[in-house]
């Protein structure tokens, strides 16, 4: 299925890195479909028919954006507005095929600022994963993705020790990850190991290195579900990391060990409700002797509300530990929470809002963030080829303590045209 359909502010929703379809689970204890959420919802007319290749579709897509931006560099005076024009490339490749899968993705993404070219930059993207269907209620998933991207300006890593960057920081992420899952009636047992690989751009200042913070993620995790009904089911999960930094700086090596445990349930019980959610304990213990280890509650979960077929509420909050940049600072407890709606005021015309809240709690140094995030976006699809989107974006941060980082506000709106064939 591919849906005009995109976010103004990423402009692209459903053409994303394409992802495995899921092997047959008809008769599953697991399957949570009874809901069908509004950006779920399929709409034949306006899905892209792709261009078949023998076993395989292609569905190529371009999108063309336009930003107006009143803080480009997220300060708190003297801001800046640039007017800010995006296009991105894009192209997916999905197999065809009864059984097993695979999927190969490229995008580009070409950022030029009307008057500060310093900020120009470009992104892409190139992907790769595929399916193993060994058994009825078995199959290994694996994937692999490199990408060039941007840290953008408000990110709460922007940044460095002494300042905003010269120029925006780009880095090069590889990213893989490799996924079992067996079923067994009302038991379900998932393994998982992800690697992430960051390398970040030199500035050519040594003031504003960021070769500090190049490291490796890797994680490894299992997770049994057991299905009390066809539509609930209760689970436990643990997940370890290992981080390693690559620089020989002491006051910059973050390098750590943590893990994840909780338990958690996942439920689809009525025509009202559906979701996801999971508390537990979690802890990073860092290398360095002088970074103390960061420990506690952790929490993650979605909650989806149809109150009628055109209307989808969520729900979503966390509790999660994140690498830091700010001197003296291993990390910080990230706690976040959001809700989101998104109504079918026709087939081809919807509207969302999104609301979202942080706070961050940085570890041995005095600073607390905090961030507000609104958003609404109204996406209006043409026909099966072309869609319209209108996205208005505001955001605030609010940064204290005796080393607070900068506090700002940015409103954006953004206006984007989508073509697919």
């Amino acid at each position: 299925m591919r849906l005009l359909m995109c976010s103004a502010a990423m402009a692209c929703i459903a053409l994303t890195v394409p992802q495995a379809v899921q092997a047959q689970d008809l008769g599953s204890n697991f399957k949570r479909d009874k809901n069908v959420s509004v950006r779920q919802r399929p709409r034949p007319d306006y899905e892209a028919t792709g261009q078949k290749a023998g076993g395989f579709t292609l569905y190529p897509r371009i999108t063309a954006e336009v930003e107006r931006n009143d803080n480009i560099y997220a300060v708190a005076t003297d801001e800046t507005s640039d007017t800010i024009w995006r296009v991105k490339p894009e192209v997916a490749v999905r197999s065809d095929w009864s059984r097993h899968a695979f999927g190969l993705f490229a995008g580009g993404n070409i950022i030029r600022y009307s008057d500060n070219g310093s900020e120009d930059t470009e992104e892409y993207t190139v992907a790769a994963n595929g399916r193993l269907d060994i058994a009825r209620g078995a199959n290994i998933t694996a994937s692999s993705q490199y990408q060039r991207l941007t840290e953008p300006r408000t990110a709460i890593t922007a940044g460095s020790p002494a300042g905003a960057t010269p120029k925006p920081v780009q880095y090069d992420l590889v990213t893989s990850s490799l996924v079992g899952v067996k079923e067994f009636n009302r038991l379900r047992v998932t393994g998982r190991l992800d690697d992430k690989d960051f390398n970040y751009k030199d500035q050519g200042v040594v003031t504003f290195n960021q070769n500090t913070r190049d490291r490796n993620e890797f994680f490894y995790g299992a997770k049994a579900e057991y299905a009390v009904s066809p539509d609930t089911a209760v689970y436990v999960s643990a997940v370890g990391n290992k981080k390693d930094y690559d620089t020989n700086l002491a006051a910059f090596d973050r390098s750590s060990d943590g893990y994840v445990v909780g338990v958690g349930a996942n439920f689809d019980v009525s025509e009202l409700v559906r979701g996801d959610l999971q508390v537990g304990y979690m802890k990073q213990s860092y290398d360095r002797a002088a970074f103390k280890d960061i420990d506690g509650f952790n929490a993650v979960g979605r909650l989806e509300w149809f109150p009628t077929q055109l209307t989808t509420v969520g729900v979503n909050g966390s509790r999660t530990i994140e690498e830091s940049v700010a001197p003296g600072a291993p990390g910080y407890v990230s706690n976040q929470i959001g809700a989101s709606i998104d109504h079918e005021l026709m087939r081809n015309v919807l509207l969302s809002a999104n609301a979202s809240y942080g706070k961050d709690n940085y570890a041995q140094i005095d600073r607390d963030d905090k961030r507000t995030n609104l958003s609404a976006t109204a996406t209006y699809l043409l026909n099966r080829r072309v869609g319209l989107f209108l996205t208005y974006n505001y955001l605030k941060q609010e940064s204290s303590g005796a080393q607070r980082a900068a506090s700002f506000t940015d409103n954006k709106v953004i206006a984007s045209v989508a073509l697919q064939f």
